[in-house]
């Protein structure tokens, strides 16, 4: 079988930053509903369509087509006594931007009281290099269809 629309494909991979160091991998299968529900990057969804089984994908992807671009306006100062805890860097908070797009900002520098959160994706900026290998394809049952994204083997779980 083809990956297409509507098919659930299964692949390993591999993450790379543009020096070749791996980032992030998988030893077992991952999946995602094919088709344009979101479940990947749109540039790696078009590469994969129509690959089957055993085939593999090597992609080179400029930052607008995985995490964006960084965009250092987004980045806040704020008061350590305005954020809940002990803050340390490294801690994430969930917040709205100012167009009320839901955020999650990671503390990376505390001075003086202060705190620095980023909401930019640890990987904003970068050129990556995508590499998979295809697993399986099968057909998407309508439940997933209509949820949008892949159920485990034993239905459905969120």
């Amino acid at each position: 079988m083809q990956i297409a629309k509507d098919t659930v494909v299964f692949f390993t991979f591999a993450l790379h930053d543009s020096k070749g160091n791996v980032l992030e991998q998988s030893s077992e299968a991952v999946s995602y509903l094919h088709g344009g529900y979101d479940g990947i990057f749109p540039l790696v969804e078009q590469a994969l369509e129509g690959k089957g089984a055993g085939e593999s994908l090597d992609l080179s992807l400029e930052p607008q087509d995985a995490f964006g671009d960084y965009d250092s306006e987004l980045v806040q100062l704020e008061s350590i006594e305005s954020l809940p805890g002990d803050v340390e860097v490294g801690m994430r908070f969930e917040g709205n931007g100012e167009a009320g797009e839901h955020l999650i900002y990671t503390v990376t520098e505390i001075a003086d009281g202060k705190a620095v959160l980023d909401p930019n994706h640890p990987l904003a900026g970068q050129k990556l290099r995508f590499t998979c290998t295809v697993t399986e394809v099968r057909v998407a049952s309508p439940e997933e269809l209509s949820h949008g994204h892949v159920h485990g083997p034993d239905g459905h779980h969120h």
